[in-house]
């Protein structure tokens, strides 16, 4: 096996983990955003409901504890190293570490699926900016792909939704709704990227999985100003529609997270919960991926492919496998 790279690097957003880390957090995540102070206020206390802990962080930890033990066993044995972009282990201060620890290229694992700004380029600005604060010393570090028609992960999202299916009365599963979500971002975002299409992707491919012909995808955890047009529908205005229609049951899928942070337990646990209880809506959340084996598992083929480019790279449906190295326009924030 040829193996030119020394090291994993997962990169992921980063959460606070009590009270006095909630505000802080915020200020680095909205830096050089058009965010009104009301909403930043906002989102401060859907964290402090929680005691100012996003369970993001721990989830990263099992996720890496996971891989650690995917690759002792199955190979290749490379060191797990893991940065953030908004909060502590901060990427530079990683990259410093790796550094430190004779690393010399590393390939990154990008705790997203799919290809916008905020979910792809951002992170590959984030982490220059960390090689450039570190200097010199600084490992390479090479992005594995967008992962989001993968047929490892859509079978595990599979898995998810019919886990999710099943707490639903059989009589009443055929009829059921399914809401697949992801975080919405503003539509001058996504006309300039495939994030849209991408998930549409794997909404299509994850209900033909689980044997589902009607679905819709929505989205959720806006953050711009009114006046801004973001994707939607938003879920909550969904779910009032099909309150409207009569539907009885509805199961909402996150497939836009691969874990169950703090928009997903807010917006989806939380609120949209609470609108279902009291309009007498019966809803079911899938789990997000997390660390399903079939999801680790995914991880190591995107391992291996970079390291034996030979070996194939998976993908269903048409749009193909995502490319490697992201051309030089690609998802700007702007269109």
């Amino acid at each position: 096996m040829n193996q030119p790279y020394d090291a994993l690097l997962v990169v992921s957003f980063g959460g606070p983990e009590g009270i006095a880390d909630v505000m802080p957090f915020l200020e680095n995540v909205l830096r050089g955003r058009n965010v009104p102070a009301e909403r930043m206020r906002a989102v401060a206390r859907h964290y402090e409901m929680f005691g100012g802990v996003s369970p993001i962080n721990e989830q990263n930890r099992n996720l890496i504890a996971a891989l650690q033990e995917e690759l002792a066993v199955n190979c290749p044995r490379l060191p797990i190293y893991w940065g953030n972009r908004n909060w502590h282990p901060l990427l530079a201060d990683t990259l410093a570490q790796m550094a430190a620890d004779g690393i010399k290229n590393a390939l990154a694992f990008i705790t997203s699926a799919y290809s916008s700004y905020s979910s792809c380029r951002q992170y590959l600005e984030n982490i220059a900016e960390a090689r450039d604060h570190v200097g010199s010393s600084t490992p390479q570090i090479a992005k594995l792909r967008a992962f989001y028609n993968h047929p490892l992960f859509i079978e595990a999202n599979v898995y998810c939704l019919q886990a999710a299916l099943g707490t639903i009365p059989e009589a009443k599963r055929a009829s059921t709704q399914i809401a697949f979500t992801a975080h919405s971002i503003p539509q001058s975002m996504a006309d300039n990227c495939q994030y849209e299409s991408q998930l549409q992707e794997t909404s299509r491919l994850v209900a033909s999985g689980a044997n589902r012909e009607s679905w819709r995808l929505v989205y959720q955890s806006r953050s711009g100003p009114p006046t801004q047009p973001w994707l939607g529908p938003d879920i909550l205005d969904h779910l009032k529609e099909l309150k409207s229609f009569g539907a009885t049951e509805v199961v909402i899928a996150p497939i836009g997270f691969i874990s169950d942070h703090m928009e997903v337990i807010y917006d989806l646990d939380t609120e949209a919960q609470q609108f279902c209880d009291e309009t007498g809506l019966n809803m079911a959340r899938a789990a997000t991926v997390g660390t399903h084996p079939l999801f680790i598992r995914m991880i190591r083929e995107l391992v291996l492919e970079r390291i034996n480019p030979g070996a194939g790279r998976r993908f269903l449906g048409a749009q193909g496998a995502y490319h490697d190295v992201c051309p030089s326009g690609c998802c700007l924030p702007k269109a």
